[in-house]
């Protein structure tokens, strides 16, 4: 059963009631009709699906360049002793890193992009900051998965973001093939918001980051997603340099990696300057910056 969303305060209560439920979005998924590097059946595609797949966005040199400057920092007992840096418990190996804008010069370049900035301002309608970076590694054998859940459900419940007008480019830097843990999207999940259960306990993120347990929704409701994609989930694979864009509450997941094929992808949030977060809704206090930026500077 679908719920009309609350017109209180918290328009999106979850972790604090005692069952979850499925509340229907209130924002829309794109805000006006800005002109901008998407064409309307671009745009028509993203409202639809909640996502939207762009080739070729990096070339070679740009890609061999990120991915030079990423194992020199992923080499440094500096940068792998660095709190923004998620290490596998059980192999060790990096598993992300965080607020990359900042300490990657080639990623700031990124990050300020035309190409990618200009699809994020026409798709929320306004100037846009970097609330969340970073870069996901999946290597050969060892990459671990990432649960299914919204973006959205975290940033607000324990960052304090408002509204849906958020939206995330995950750029490619190494082949995505179906058996190296792509990302996986469930088409038109993006229209209804997942409550979950559980009491956010204070400093959650830090083993949320290596293992996620709250703000998983239950199985029974991806189950009604699922079905209400017709059956369908949505498999990114594609080259180096490609980017899918996805909005901010598209129920999302990325399974193990056990193949011989490391992957990695640059992940870019950017939100409204109009939709800056508040205090957290279900969560003891914020997290850290590197997690949920309060530098609310446009970027581009």
């Amino acid at each position: 059963m679908l719920h009309p969303a609350d017109t209180s305060h918290d328009s999106y209560p979850s972790r604090i009631e005692p069952t979850s439920r499925l509340i229907e979005r209130r924002e829309p998924v794109v805000y006006g009709h800005n002109p901008g590097p998407l064409s309307d059946a671009g745009l028509q595609s993203f409202s639809r699906d909640g996502f939207l797949q762009m080739r070729g966005i990096l070339d070679p040199s740009e890609i061999e360049a990120v991915h030079n400057e990423l194992s020199e920092m992923v080499a440094r007992p500096e940068v792998r002793q660095d709190e923004r840096t998620i290490i596998e418990p059980a192999s060790n190996e990096v598993r992300s890193m965080f607020q990359v804008h900042e300490t990657s010069r080639i990623i700031s370049r990124l990050a300020a992009d035309k190409r990618i900035v200009d699809v994020a301002r026409q798709i929320l309608g306004s100037y846009v900051y970097i609330h969340q970076s970073r870069v996901n590694f999946k290597p050969a054998f060892e990459g671990k998965d990432f649960s299914w859940h919204s973006d959205f459900e975290t940033w607000h419940t324990e960052d304090g973001m408002p509204a849906m007008r958020a939206v995330s480019f995950s750029i490619s830097l190494t082949e995505n093939y179906t058996y190296n843990g792509p990302l996986l999207l469930i088409p038109g999940s993006h229209r209804i918001y997942v409550t979950c259960v559980g009491e956010t306990p204070e400093g959650n993120y830090r083993s949320s980051l290596q293992f996620q347990k709250l703000g998983v929704p239950e199985r029974e409701h991806l189950r009604t997603l699922y079905k209400r994609a017709g059956g369908r989930i949505e498999v990114c694979t594609g080259e180096p340099g490609e980017v899918t864009v996805f909005d901010c509450n598209t129920m999302h997941a990325s399974p193990s990696n056990i193949s011989p094929v490391p992957r990695t992808n640059i992940f870019l949030v950017f939100n409204s300057v109009e939709n800056t977060p508040v205090e957290p809704f279900a969560a003891p206090k914020r997290r850290p910056d590197y997690l949920a930026s309060r530098d609310y500077n446009p970027v581009g």
